[in-house]
């Protein structure tokens, strides 16, 4: 009787480590979506806020109680796209963030190549020297570059402000593109040299097919980095203002439904660039998890 209930007590614990399991996965599983939803409201709500009080009049918009809907009246907009100087800052905007985005990539890729395929002395120095540009916080560098972009004619214009937003993407740049080529084994390298290709063509046809998708998705950092800068575009530009640096100038003390408008016409560019090369941005997880 006893060898019978040593037994039955072994078999019910094993049949409990199959239960056991499944429970830990399927909490696990709530726990992770539960995240997920947290992450897309904590992006998704103020959004969804922004717009609907933008495309709201502005009775609506001051007044209580709030529906949560869109009153779909393009008035505050109208005002603030035929609002002076708005169309300029809107352009100037446009150009200092492309100019960052091809900056950035033509430096940083590179740099990240070359840190993942040369040994050289200092390297890892260099790595953290990348790194530490980040550790400077812009106001305090915004005096002595100020005082530099004057005597080198460059303030006010769309080319130093674009330099300064490089340096802030640089980092993101090289680090991105670094641990891309990493990810390319070097002996893919190495059979195109064998076959007739050098460095260059082995690099063209081979290795940059294949990070063409991950370089595009810090291309876009570069291009939001730039795009939501706010601090260098109100010091260094006076009449060539960026639109971050034109609502903060100039809604300050303006109406609420002005400023949400003025919101919407930031984030609306953003979202439609970063959907149009959405498809860069998922293929480059293919590349990072190899």
């Amino acid at each position: 009787a006893r060898s019978q209930g040593g037994h039955d007590m072994s078999a019910a614990k094993t049949n409990d480590v199959p239960t056991t399991v499944q429970s830990a996965r399927r909490a696990g599983k709530i726990l992770f979506w539960a995240c997920v939803l947290l992450i897309c409201a904590w992006v998704l709500v103020p959004i969804y806020l922004l717009m609907v009080n933008a495309l709201s009049s502005p009775s609506q918009v001051s007044g209580f109680p709030k529906t949560g809907l869109p009153g779909f009246d393009f008035s505050s907009l109208q005002f603030f796209a035929g609002f002076s100087g708005v169309g300029r800052a809107l352009w100037n905007s446009v150009l200092v963030a492309v100019l960052t985005m091809v900056l950035s990539i033509g430096i940083g890729a590179p740099a990240g190549y070359a840190l993942s395929r040369f040994e050289f002395p200092g390297k890892e120095v260099f790595r953290m020297l990348v790194v530490m540009t980040r550790a400077f916080p812009l106001p305090l560098l915004a005096l002595p570059l100020a005082v530099m972009f004057i005597r080198t004619g460059l303030d006010d214009t769309a080319i130093g402000l674009a330099l300064v937003h490089t340096v802030l993407a640089i980092p993101f740049a090289v680090l991105i593109t670094f641990s891309l080529f990493s990810g390319i084994p070097l002996e893919l390298e190495e059979a195109a040299w064998t076959l007739g290709c050098n460095r260059w063509q082995a690099f063209q046809k081979v290795v940059l097919p294949l990070v063409l998708p991950g370089i595009a998705a810090s291309a876009v950092f570069a291009f939001t980095i730039s795009w939501n800068e706010v601090f260098a575009a109100a010091v260094l530009t006076i009449e060539n203002r960026t639109l971050p640096a034109f609502l903060i100038q100039n809604l300050n003390v303006s109406p609420l439904h002005l400023k949400f408008a003025g919101g919407a016409a930031l984030v609306v560019p953003a979202l439609i660039f970063i959907f149009a090369v959405r498809k860069y941005l998922f293929a480059m997880w293919g590349i990072a998890n190899r």
